[in-house]
C-alpha cells in the first residue's frame, strides 16, 4: 500500500453549501481500515484544510464519523453565496482541492 490520493481511496468526495455562508465537504469511505487510515492523515488537519481553501484554522471544523466511515469538514464560504463576487454558487466544485490531498501509507 502506497501514499494515494483522498479521490483514489474515498468511495465519493462532496462539496456542498451548509447555508449562504457555510461550505461542506463530505468524504465517504468504504471500510473501517480506510477510515482509519484518513482519520490519521493530513485530511483532518484544520492547517492543512485552510491552506487549502484560503480560510484561517480556527475557523475549520472537522468531524470524523467513524460509525458511519464519514468525515464532514465545514468552513465559511469565501464570500456569501448568490453574492456577484460567488463563482460557484452551490458549491459543486469545491471539492476538487480535497480530493488532491496526499494520504500517506500506514505505519
Amino acid at each position: 500500500m502506497a501514499d494515494q490520493t483522498l479521490d483514489e481511496l474515498a468511495d465519493l468526495v462532496r462539496a456542498k453549501n451548509a447555508g449562504p455562508f457555510w461550505l461542506t465537504l463530505d468524504v465517504f469511505l468504504p471500510s473501517d481500515e480506510v477510515f482509519a487510515r484518513v482519520a490519521a492523515s493530513p485530511v483532518v488537519d484544520p492547517v492543512v484544510i485552510a491552506d487549502l481553501y484560503r480560510a484561517t484554522p480556527d475557523v475549520v471544523r472537522i468531524f470524523p464519523m467513524p460509525a458511519l466511515r464519514a468525515i464532514k469538514i465545514s468552513l465559511p464560504r469565501p464570500v456569501t453565496q448568490g453574492s456577484f463576487a460567488d463563482r460557484d454558487m452551490h458549491s459543486g466544485q469545491q471539492h476538487v482541492p480535497l480530493a488532491r490531498v496526499l494520504v500517506p501509507e500506514r505505519a
